[in-house]
């Protein structure tokens, strides 16, 4: 085939055996998928082959849907970083047993799509391509675990609410029985996925979720206060409903709060209206948004008090099973260590595995 374009005093060019690239359907993506298998399978005998190709389709039967939910990601399949990781993650199907191992490395491919212009990620995703078949279940669960409890914080705007998004969150991650020893740890540092301190332990589950949570765990404005009633004037002030800015502190009934998660969360405040049949947002002004902004200063620092909300706080913890199961179990951990980005994105993956709302990994 040949192209000439042409114009006045230019000059010419010819393009031959011209190939206009298409888009990358389901078919052609598997097909991809079987000629990367003609390599990776090279490395097999005659008679693992069997065993080899049941669990390398597995692993297609358990990626394919979710590249094609994933925007662009068929397209995937035409990189050639991608298609050596893909080769990678064919050996490491191959060579375990374990079904979850499919779903993990699908979950790998999926984030190499949706994370791997970072350099650092796409090294992390790589290596823990690599130990997938050398981690034990334990490790993987310890692992998943500690990197929850690191990554993911509840969006509510009141504290009840925030625990029970959190014990729903750890009863889906906390599938099988906790390691109680700590060979699991010792693996995992062998493994590259964490770095073990010794010398240092984690912060206890309460002061780490008091610090994390610490804007649900103001304590507010004591009712029928000189604060109380000012509040009520520069609400009033700017036509905004004391009812409707204003709760009880859930875990102090004698305080009541802004009906947000934080300061950060004011700016995006605004009053739902219905306008013939149709609900419209209409966003706060700024006056109304500063004063409501001004509320939290007028909160009580009354230090007594607010260590009293605190192991109010525990209390509500330990009556829900998950987060109770967890604090026993995180506070028995003999020493600290840090997530790598080995471990980071194999844990995500495995979270994101036990539940599929949670976000991608930054």
């Amino acid at each position: 085939m040949k192209i000439q374009k042409a114009g006045d005093n230019s000059q010419q060019y010819q393009i031959q055996n011209l190939t206009i690239q298409q888009g990358i359907d389901e078919k052609r993506a598997r097909e991809i998928y079987d000629e990367k298998y003609s390599i990776a399978k090279q490395d097999f005998t005659e008679e693992a082959l069997r065993i080899a190709n049941e669990r390398v389709k597995e692993l297609e039967e358990r990626l394919m849907p979710k590249m094609e939910a994933v925007n662009d990601g068929l397209k995937a399949f035409a990189d050639p970083s991608f298609q050596l990781l893909l080769v990678d993650a064919q050996k490491a199907a191959a060579a375990t047993e374990r079904p979850v191992d499919y779903d993990l490395l699908s979950e790998l491919l999926v984030h190499r799509i949706e994370k791997g212009n970072d350099r650092h990620i796409r090294t992390g995703i790589h290596k823990a391509v690599e130990i997938i078949e050398d981690i034990s279940d334990e490790a993987l669960l310890g692992l998943t675990i500690v990197h929850s409890v690191n990554t993911f914080m509840p969006i509510a705007s009141d504290i009840k609410v925030a625990l029970d998004i959190l014990d729903d969150l750890f009863g889906k991650i906390m599938y099988a029985e906790l390691p109680q020893d700590t060979d699991w740890i010792d693996q995992l540092d062998v493994l590259d996925a964490v770095r073990i301190n010794q010398l240092g332990k984690f912060k206890t589950i309460k002061d780490y979720y008091v610090d994390s949570l610490k804007e649900l765990l103001e304590l507010g404005i004591r009712k029928e206060s000189e604060e109380y009633y000012k509040v009520q004037e520069i609400l009033a002030e700017r036509k905004l409903p004391f009812s409707l800015i204003m709760k009880e502190n859930s875990l102090n009934s004698n305080y009541v709060k802004v009906n947000v998660g934080g300061i950060e969360n004011v700016d995006s405040l605004s009053f739902v209206r219905n306008i013939n049949g149709t609900s419209l947002k209409i966003p706060f002004t700024l006056e109304q948004k500063n004063a409501v902004k001004s509320v939290f200063k007028l909160y009580s620092n009354d230090s007594k008090i607010k260590q009293e909300l605190n192991n109010t706080f525990i209390e509500e913890w330990n009556k829900h099973s998950n987060l109770f199961k967890l604090k026993e179990w995180w506070e028995k951990l003999p020493y600290s260590f840090s997530v790598t980005s080995v471990g980071k994105v194999l844990a995500h993956a495995n979270a994101q595995r036990c539940d599929k709302s949670l976000p991608s990994l930054n």
